[in-house]
């Protein structure tokens, strides 16, 4: 029987020892990463829990903004048909507008951000029919206080009546000449679908013409419609289905577009939108802008 080193014997215990203390120091070190990977998923999982949370609150919150519009919207009314049409117009846009925040996730930053956009340009929308319809309101009264007077100076001398109606007729021939509005700066831009000037006929979603009408003290103050007749580099009308009509020259045209403005005798900027065109061509588009009274302007757009 073979004799037992014990030095060997020592020398391969404190090796197998080595060999278990390396092992427990990878072990430890293996455990300290992943500890710290737990720690960083569930950093990570907060994080995104917490940004989400916000995102759902900011929707939220834009979501009763859009309802809170929508419900001013519908207690908006009207005693004039032009306004009434808009208004129809301008609700159908918020209600669309309320289906598709609903429909987007919180998460799409870029689409809430659109939407909040959006809003506030209805808002502003809003502003300017409850502006107009304060002034039509207040014209409506002046004109129905100054027909009463009238009538009352009227019953009271029949002389005064005819001197007078012989005053209005003349003062009518002089100031029907000099009353005609007139406008200036008639231009159009070209808009893609990132609402930004572009000349590349493929590119086109909607037209935009910008024009002012002039200040004339002698012209009649109230609503003016503004009608754009768009033609295409073949000489055809443009048109979305909406089919608007006017009369000029005792004449019935088709309008691509039309915007009506309160006009008091001063300066009107104003812009009309062409929307709603399947498709446009290269080449160059003429733009025309009218009144049922006027002729205000042509200008021209080219298109790559």
């Amino acid at each position: 029987m073979a004799e037992i080193d014990p030095i060997a014997e020592r020398r391969e215990r404190e090796e197998q020892e080595r060999k278990n203390k390396s092992l427990k120091n990878i072990m430890y070190a293996l455990a300290g990463v992943a500890a710290l990977l737990a720690a960083g998923l569930v950093y990570i999982w907060s994080s995104k829990s917490s940004l989400v949370k916000d995102l759902d609150a900011e929707k939220q919150d834009l979501t009763q903004q859009i309802e809170a519009l929508k419900s001013d919207y519908d207690s908006l009314t009207s005693d004039y048909e032009s306004i009434n049409s808009q208004l129809d117009s301008s609700r159908e846009e918020v209600n669309q507008l309320v289906e598709r925040i609903k429909q987007t996730e919180a998460t799409d930053r870029a689409q809430i951000r659109k939407y909040e956009k959006e809003l506030g340009t209805l808002r502003s929308i809003m502003k300017g029919y409850i502006v107009q319809i304060d002034s039509l309101n207040t014209l409506n009264h002046k004109l129905t206080a100054d027909a009463a007077a009238a009538r009352r100076e009227a019953a009271e001398s029949k002389a005064e009546a005819r001197e007078l109606k012989g005053q209005v007729e003349d003062l009518t021939g002089k100031v029907a000449t000099g009353s005609v509005i007139k406008s200036r700066g008639l231009s159009v831009a070209a808009y893609n679908a990132s609402d930004k000037v572009t000349d590349r006929s493929s590119r086109v979603k909607r037209l935009l013409a910008s024009l002012s009408l002039v200040e004339n003290e002698l012209a009649p103050r109230g609503p003016v419609r503004v009608y754009l007749r768009v033609k295409d580099p073949e000489g055809a009308l443009l048109t979305n289905g909406s089919g608007t009509s006017f009369s000029y020259n005792g004449q019935t045209m088709t309008a691509t577009a039309s915007r009506e403005v309160d006009y008091e005798g001063k300066e009107v900027d104003l812009s009309i939108y062409v929307n709603d065109i399947p498709s446009f061509q290269s080449g160059i588009y003429t733009v025309e802008a009218y009144t049922s009274q006027a002729f205000l302007g042509k200008t021209e757009l080219l298109l790559r």
